[in-house]
Order: structure tokens, then sequence, then C-alpha cells
């Protein structure tokens, strides 16, 4: 068990024991009372130490975990609150916390309508109730397309990684004529400008796959799973997007941005890597250190004749090239002018 469960359910015995108006409790009845609970829940003997014990009354009396409670010695060796009707449940808050917590849950009402959330519409609910929420409307958000192609796979895929499930998908990709079974092994979910990828193993590689890709999803039961226990922090560290290679090395990519819009990409960083090179009238030099992938390439095309790409030489020729079909695109355009 957790040190965290460990406090929680001895600042719980605490509470039961100083709020008992029938009985009273020393140093060394409370010690009793937090072993015993403590054994009750793992179900071995768990000795708690005196100096644990008086911890815990000192935080509880402090301000530390918002309880302040009213912990008194009383005929000098007896523990109490000095206020009979106390408990560490029902503590008030303040006009600025019910503000935070009202703010939180108009958040959280933006994700209520996604089917993986549809089990937090209900304390989603009970904490408006709770707090007397006014149903203002959310000052803050979020970018979000509730009607998006793939949604509805989430819950499926979203078990499956929780409960290490192997799935039998049914995937046709954009550049493929017919549909293929991929026997996959899932391992995260990541969503990427609005769109939803399940980050899964496939025949030994790793493979991103796009919800709205997905055509039909099954259980494989005869296959057992293979856990890669990957941590989406780590393993998307050295990308922009979704698609990471295992053996491309990250490469340093210089490029140029004009006056105008660098201090766009100066507060929103391309890759927390971002480092600037040189800061002149003209523009500024930035640099990054990512793999070379799809994504990287639509976003430095995103920003059109105001980035420039210096280093590596490939990839400025392979953007040039983009930018030069383009422009040839829009020679070729036989429409009529607009009146």
């Amino acid at each position: 068990m957790s040190s965290n469960k460990n406090a929680l359910i001895r600042y719980k015995t605490l509470d039961k024991c100083l709020k008992n108006k029938y009985r009273k409790y020393t140093l060394e009845d409370l010690i009793d009372a937090c072993s015993d609970a403590l054994f009750e829940f793992e179900g071995k003997e768990s000795y708690v130490s005196r100096r644990t014990v008086q911890l815990d009354l000192q935080n509880m009396r402090s301000e530390k975990f918002g309880y302040e409670a009213p912990i008194e010695v009383y005929e000098r060796k007896y523990y109490r609150y000095s206020d009979s009707e106390y408990s560490i449940h029902n503590i008030s808050v303040n006009e600025s916390d019910l503000k935070a917590m009202n703010n939180a849950v108009q958040i959280l009402k933006q994700f209520k309508d996604f089917s993986m959330f549809k089990e937090m519409n209900g304390v989603i609910q009970k904490l408006e109730d709770s707090i007397h929420s006014t149903g203002q409307k959310s000052i803050i958000h979020l970018d979000k397309n509730e009607q998006l192609k793939g949604l509805e796979h989430i819950d499926i895929l979203y078990e499956s990684i929780s409960n290490k499930r192997v799935l039998n998908i049914l995937y046709r990709s954009f550049t493929a004529r017919e549909s293929s079974n991929y026997v996959v092994h899932p391992q995260l979910l990541k969503e990427f400008n609005n769109r939803w990828f399940l980050i899964c193993q496939h025949k030994g590689k790793m493979y991103n796959l796009a919800l709205d890709r997905m055509e039909s999803i099954s259980p494989e039961e005869s296959i057992q799973y293979i856990d890669k226990d990957l941590d989406g922090d780590e393993y998307f560290k050295d990308i922009v997007g979704v698609t990471v290679s295992e053996t491309m090395a990250s490469r340093n990519v210089v490029f140029f941005v004009d006056s105008h819009n660098a201090p766009y990409v100066k507060t929103k960083p391309l890759h927390k890597s971002q480092e600037i090179l040189s800061d002149t009238e003209e523009g500024t030099l930035f640099k990054i250190c990512v793999q070379i992938n799809f994504e990287l390439e639509r976003l430095l095309l995103g920003f059109g004749d105001s980035l420039v790409v210096h280093q590596p030489r490939k990839l400025r020729l392979r953007l040039q090239e983009k930018f030069k079909t383009g422009l040839k695109n829009y020679d070729n355009l036989n429409i009529p002018d607009d009146h």
C-alpha cells in the first residue's frame, strides 16, 4: 500500500477517534487505533510509530492540508477536538476556493460529450451541485470536435490499453486501396492537431494508427499481450506530432523566421528543444533538435513565406520543391476572376 494511502487511512482513523464524545483517547490509544485500521486494510500486522502519529496530529492542526483541526490535549493526556462538531470531512471553503472549483467544473464540462468521459457526467453534476455553480458560461474554451470520425472507438481502445488486451483492427490508410487486418498490442492514445491516434505494436514494430481510418475493432483473445510500458512524455520527446521512428536519430533543424512572425515562434516554441541562435531586425534564427517527420514538414510549410529552413539541406530542398510545386499549381489554375 502506498505511503499516501496509509496517511489517508491514519487521518480518517484519527478523525473518527477525536470526534468520539463517548471515549477518552491517549496518544497510545490513537497509535493502536491507527495500527488496527491499517491491519484491517492491509491484512497484515502494521505497527504505527509514536512519531508518525505525532506528526499526523501536527499536520492535521496545521494549514498544510487545509484541515486546521482544533485538536486539544485535556487532563494532560487525552486528545479530542475542542469543537465537538468538527470533522476533517466537512471543511468549509471560502469564496476564492468556490470560484476556482467552479472554473475547473466548466473546463470538465467541455469533455463530457466525449464517450470516454461519460462516466464523469455524474461526478461533474455533483460538483456543480456541491459548489452551487451559477451555470455561467465557461471563460476557457478548449479546441475540440465531438463530430470527428473515429471517436466512437476511444472506449474500446482505452479499455484495451488499461486491461492489456490484444486487438484485431480492420484498418485502411489514406494510401491503401483496400483495408487490412492489424493484430495490435495497444499502448497509448494520442491526440494531435484535433485528430486521435493509437500507438501500438504490430509485428514487432511500433505504429500510429489514426482512429478515423479504423473500420472495425475486435478483441484477439488467443494472443498474449506485449506491454511496452511506454511513457508518453518520454516516447514523444524528440518529435513534433505522432510519428516516431525507432531507428532515426534526432537532427538539428535550423530555420529563420521573419521579424513579423518571430514573436509567435518565441512565445509558442515548435518544440521544447527550441533555442534562439541569433536575433536581428530582419528576424530570428531558431534551432530545434527533433526527428524529421511528416508532421514537422507540415508545420514548417504552414508558415509559408515567413519561414526558411537553413539546415539540414535535405529538408530544405524538400520544402523548396513543395513550394515550387505549389507555385506551379497556382500558375496553372484556370478559375475566372471574381467580379
